[in-house]
């Protein structure tokens, strides 16, 4: 793994959103294993973590002629949401499209409600404008909105959509609602990482299947908190050497050179057949 802090069930979320969705949904614990080992993740670290997912109900457990473990259906709509912001929302916002702006209030009997809010509210990319006022580009909408139902926490917020008046620079204003210098540096940390390995695999005329996954789980697994903390700010509104430019480009080269070998990795070790979208 190119990040040896990268926690084997995020790894296992890579595996099941990248490539065990497109191949039915199901994989023996056996070949996991396998997948795993390649990642340098050991069988304890790999059942330890199944367990964990299982409890929190991303995966449940199936038998067909073998052990394994399928998605919850409870956690479909998550993955493809994840897919919308991995893969879609690479570029920045149209400034002409406005905001949705998320307003709530929890009272104190519910105040554990209250942290989850403000936790889930930032992982969708929403800036922090004042206490229980929350902003982010107006593309967010649908996400915000189902993220929250799905949590059961629509009874405390308000969403509304709107557009920037006065009186502060708006460009100056966002500053302080999104932590630049920590989204600076995630993106900075993933492109030191992998531009090389992007370089490296570009020079090569055949990719290696087996490589190809080695080196795209572990990249996916890195790029896919970045599409959440950045909310995709418009252009107008962020430094001039903003480094996710950079880091997208890397991302998608990576992404068109290694995603489809790797499938073709994890077909081979399981036996499992691309599913054809709709069957």
């Amino acid at each position: 793994m190119s990040e040896s802090t990268t926690r084997p069930s995020s790894l296992i979320n890579t595996v099941y959103g990248a490539f065990a969705r497109r191949l039915g949904g199901w994989i023996s614990i056996a070949d996991l294993i396998v997948l795993m080992a390649e990642l340098d993740v050991d069988s304890t670290a790999v059942r330890s973590a199944i367990s964990r997912l299982k409890k929190r109900g991303i995966l449940e457990p199936e038998r067909q002629g073998a052990t394994g473990y399928r998605l919850s259906p409870a956690v479909h709509a998550v993955f493809d949401e994840g897919d919308r912001r991995i893969f879609g929302n690479l570029e920045p916002a149209d400034l002409a499209d406005g905001w949705v702006m998320a307003v709530f209030s929890v009272p104190e009997s519910a105040r554990p409600h209250r942290y989850q809010l403000r936790t889930r509210l930032t992982w969708l990319g929403f800036g922090n404008t004042a206490p229980g006022v929350w902003l982010a580009p107006a593309r967010l909408l649908d996400d915000a909105r189902s993220a929250l139902e799905r949590l059961g926490l629509s009874d405390y917020v308000h969403l509304f959509t709107a557009e920037y008046a006065a009186f502060s620079d708006l460009r100056t204003a966002v500053e302080g609602w999104w932590d630049f210098p920590a989204i600076e540096a995630q993106y900075a940390s993933f492109t030191d990482t992998y531009a090389p390995v992007a370089e490296r695999f570009e020079y090569q005329p055949e990719i290696d299947p087996t490589e190809a996954f080695g080196c795209y789980t572990p990249m996916l697994t890195q790029w896919r908190r970045l599409p959440y903390l950045d909310p995709g700010l418009p252009a107008e509104l962020l430094p001039d050497d903003w480094n996710a430019v950079e880091a997208r480009r890397v991302f998608q080269r990576l992404h068109v050179l290694l995603a489809e070998p790797s499938l073709l990795h994890v077909r081979k070790v399981t036996g499992l057949e691309q599913q054809v979208p709709g069957t």
